[in-house]
């Protein structure tokens, strides 16, 4: 802003000059009161110079019969698990009206280190879209797996002033907060005057006081509404998060209402391509919201003003003039449908997205794994246990459950279930390190044959795989291995679908429809293996994060969280 944009905008404000664009009679939602007022929006640049009034503009677009809303704001993702690159990803999700996204590279960065880091941040300064980074405060996120690399406090402070850098991002690591784990403290200590991100799952009570005592006012890890209001309750916001995986708007649509609406935002947390090209992205948690009874204007002052408001990013998140130019177009308010979104001051076309510079990929020699054989996943059975933990999923959540099995005991060490549904899963040192292969059972996939393998593992990004018999798991594994990282569905011998993510393990170059192609034939592969998860790969990808209760299983063994250790 020099002094000749400020001057347009004040005069351009007064109608004494024209505005650069001009919506014309439009009607504006007001998420403070709820009123809505047909009138014509004036933007100077990328602010907004008038509202309530009429407006000449060098370039005017007819609003008649639509509704103008804040922009987007999507409070917690991180994009690699979109698994395209942030540039492809602000072409995919821009259009649904999602102007901001505050993001953790902390995939990237358990692979690569802060290589990881500035390759985001490249890619931020060029995007549409106002992509905002969280520091990753975990990497690795425990000391109980093997990751790509290691951030300490040093290796974050050198990106602390960047302008796309908003504060530290999840804490993962609670159990390290309330034991004054050395390492994080540190971390906590030098943005105590900064916002801090939480992750905080089943963490109640004294203990999340204690949580919360250091300075960490978020929250996106809650599943149930009881969790969420003390949350409430204790000052902390809490960020509703639908993703692919991670479905918890069921069980906290509730507590968003004309009290707590300014203290509760809306994340993805993630969301692959192929659901955001049939459901959306928030305009679809927008519009599931609306469905459920919530007050509809809370809702949209959720996905923006309040979403603003508790991240600290002060220009955005209302339209009145002197705030930035974030605005999307609906055609209806109850179905959130997106007509046009405007970021920044710039209507958002496919030109747009044509004329940004590239950033090179990074990562592409990421995948350090050996190939593999089928005796790399024997499970010898252990003395004197005749009960065999297993992990237990369900569909919609990344928490796991501990149940038991008891397995048939054979030379090839203990066999899996398949009438019971208990199979193999083992996570693969990836990043050349040591070598190790964890090794135990799941139940929840249905899998009566086959094998699924992801070279996507929250959050230090192993292989995982799991399995109804052990040569189609390593034939799964080692395509990954070829690829230089991805999904593969291996059936009967064969690769029956595949996708390739060589940038770091995690993301591909290509374009996200292609993706969203590729995503399907996976799927129905892995329906063909009788598989009963509606997001098999990523509930894969889950099945190695150690810091999300109860039991998960790493490259080092199977990890109870609630003890924080190994299982005996």
């Amino acid at each position: 802003m020099d002094h000749s944009r400020l001057s347009k905008c004040i005069l351009a404000g007064q109608g004494k000059v024209p505005a650069d664009i001009v919506i014309r009679n439009v009607g504006l939602l007001d998420v403070m009161t709820g009123a809505v007022t047909v009138t014509d929006i004036a933007l100077v640049g990328d602010r907004i110079v008038g509202t309530h009034a009429s407006y000449r503009g060098d370039v005017e677009i007819d609003g008649t019969g639509r509704f103008a809303v804040p922009g987007f704001i999507d409070t917690h993702l991180h994009i690699e698990s979109s698994l395209v690159t942030p540039l492809e990803f602000d072409r995919c999700v821009l259009p649904h009206g999602v102007t901001t996204v505050l993001c953790d590279p902390h995939e990237i960065a358990n692979v690569l280190g802060a290589p990881g880091i500035k390759y985001f941040l490249d890619s931020a300064e060029r995007a549409i879209m106002d992509i905002r980074v969280n520091l990753s405060s975990c990497v690795p996120a425990t000391s109980f797996e093997t990751s790509g690399a290691q951030l300490e406090i040093d290796d974050l402070l050198p990106f602390r002033s960047h302008p796309k850098v908003v504060g530290l991002a999840e804490v993962m690591n609670y159990p390290g907060v309330l034991n004054l784990d050395p390492g994080i403290m540190a971390k906590l200590l030098a943005f105590q005057d900064g916002h801090m991100d939480g992750h905080a799952p089943l963490v109640r009570g004294t203990a999340l006081n204690g949580y919360m005592a250091a300075g960490i006012r978020t929250d996106h890890e809650a599943t149930t509404a009881d969790e969420a209001r003390e949350k409430l309750a204790k000052g902390m916001a809490i960020l509703i998060r639908e993703g692919s995986v991670s479905k918890d708007l069921e069980a906290l649509a509730e507590i968003l209402d004309e009290n707590t609406s300014s203290f509760v935002a809306l994340c993805t947390d993630d969301r692959n391509p192929l659901d955001i090209a049939e459901e959306g992205h928030l305009d679809a948690l927008i519009r599931r919201l609306i469905a459920k009874g919530r007050p509809l204007h809370h809702v949209y002052r959720a996905a923006s003003h309040s979403a603003a408001r508790i991240f600290g990013l002060k220009d955005r998140g209302l339209i009145g003039p002197g705030w930035r130019a974030d605005i999307v177009l609906l055609d209806s308010l109850e179905d959130c449908s997106v007509s046009d979104v405007f970021a920044g001051g710039k209507r958002v076309t496919p030109d747009l997205f044509a004329a940004r510079e590239l950033v090179p990929a990074v990562g592409l020699s990421s995948m350090k794994a050996k190939p593999v054989t089928g005796d790399a996943f024997i499970c010898a059975p252990k003395p004197g246990q005749n009960q065999t933990p297993v992990i237990g999923v369900k569909p919609g959540l990344i928490l796991t459950f501990r149940e038991e099995a008891t397995l048939e005991v054979t030379p090839n060490g203990l066999m899996p279930d398949l009438e019971r549904d208990v199979i193999k899963v083992a996570v693969i040192e990836r990043h050349g390190k040591n070598g190790n292969i964890g090794r135990s059972f799941v139940t929840g996939f249905g899998l009566k044959k086959g094998a699924i393998a992801s070279s996507v593992g929250h959050d230090s990004h192993n292989i995982t795989v799991v399995g109804a018999n052990d040569a189609d798991m390593a034939l799964a594994v080692n395509r990954l291995i070829e690829m230089g990282g991805g999904f593969a569905v291996a059936e009967d011998g064969k690769i029956t679908a595949d996708l390739a993510l060589p940038v770091a393990g995690l993301m591909s170059e290509e374009p996200f429809e292609t993706i969203a192609t590729n995503l399907e034939h996976l799927r129905k592969a892995a329906k063909s293996l009788d598989c009963v998860l509606p997001e098999p790969f990523l509930q894969v990808a889950f099945l190695a994060l150690p810091v999300i209760p109860h039991l998960k299983m790493t490259d080092r063994g199977l990890f109870d969280v609630d003890k924080f250790d190994f299982v005996n």
